[in-house]
């Protein structure tokens, strides 16, 4: 699922192609994509591109008239810029958005439909979307702990998810506890306080670090190849390989569909995560699947 550093680049890429720029048409390619009736696709034909936000993980593109599109791409929806009115890409492609400059295709591949877009009138409606994490490049430490232990959860489930932090899912959690060196079935309201405050660092440093290496590998072309496993990750996805750090071999945590990746000597005092205890902790703090979350908040946000 894109996070924060690949939400961070797709906006800058859509900056440079469509701000200013009038969109002629909106073409939708699946009866799934669209999760709202008003305003309607043909509304927003002939209006403006003004402003870009993101919110969580989703990308909210502004026109004239507070109208807001908003993309949820979810594990597999994926952005493309092509040629002016280029065809929908057979059956990945959910929907098209043309533009004098070009044409913004959305894409997702696999057979479930979880890509999701929402038409919005207002700045009020836009906010409803919010599940209201907490941007961490815009508060201090008190809050950011306020926030962390205001209920006991392991930091895996905290960080990911979207109503406690913004923008943050498996991939960079498991770089950024492996760069705090903390355990990702720590317990919240167990942490020291220098615990906390090396963990935001991490947080911060890790999500700059990696939107800066995503700008410098599109390197001004429109970002392709947006993947959850990344070369140059410390752990996420190298179940097996040498930590990076101390060389001691990454191990993993399996719960349903989701799989956390941690190093045992850096992060767990050389224990490895695969006893009775875990397995049970796992299934009364996290969901089936970290996913199960975002869908869930969708599904609330499309109700109000």
């Amino acid at each position: 699922m894109p996070e924060l550093p690949d939400i961070t680049v797709y906006i800058e890429a859509l900056e440079q192609r469509i701000l200013g720029q009038t969109l002629e048409r909106m073409r939708i390619g699946s009866p799934f994509l669209l999760r709202t009736i008003k305003p309607a696709p043909s509304e927003f034909e002939g209006l403006t591109v003004q402003r870009f936000r993101r919110i969580g993980k989703r990308i909210a593109i502004g026109f004239e008239g507070e109208r807001w599109i908003v993309l949820h791409l979810m594990i597999a929806g994926r952005l493309h810029w092509a040629a002016h009115h280029a065809k929908l890409p057979g059956k990945r492609g959910l929907a098209a958005f043309d533009f004098p400059a070009g044409t913004l295709l959305l894409t997702e591949a696999g057979s479930k439909r979880r890509a999701s877009l929402h038409l919005i009138l207002g700045d009020r409606e836009l906010e409803a979307l919010d599940p209201g994490g907490l941007d961490v490049f815009e508060t201090d430490l008190p809050a950011f702990s306020n926030r962390l232990q205001a209920n006991n959860h392991t930091l895996k489930r905290a960080l990911t998810d979207p109503r406690l932090f913004s923008g943050i899912g498996n991939a960079y959690s498991d770089e950024i506890l492996h760069r705090a060196q903390l355990s990702p079935i720590a317990m919240t309201l167990k942490l020291k306080p220098e615990e906390i405050e090396r963990l935001l660092a991490a947080i911060r440093s890790a999500l700059e670090d990696w939107t800066e290496r995503l700008r410098q590998e599109a390197a001004g072309a429109f970002p392709e190849k947006v993947t959850a496993f990344r070369k140059g990750m410390a752990v996420h996805g190298r179940y097996g390989e040498a930590c990076p750090r101390c060389g001691e071999k990454v191990q993993r945590i399996r719960h349903a569909d989701n799989e956390t990746n941690y190093c045992p000597q850096c992060q767990t005092n050389g224990k490895l995560l695969a006893d009775r205890a875990l397995s049970r902790l796992l299934r009364q703090d996290w969901p089936k699947t970290l996913e199960e979350m975002e869908d869930r908040m969708g599904r609330e946000s499309g109700k109000r």
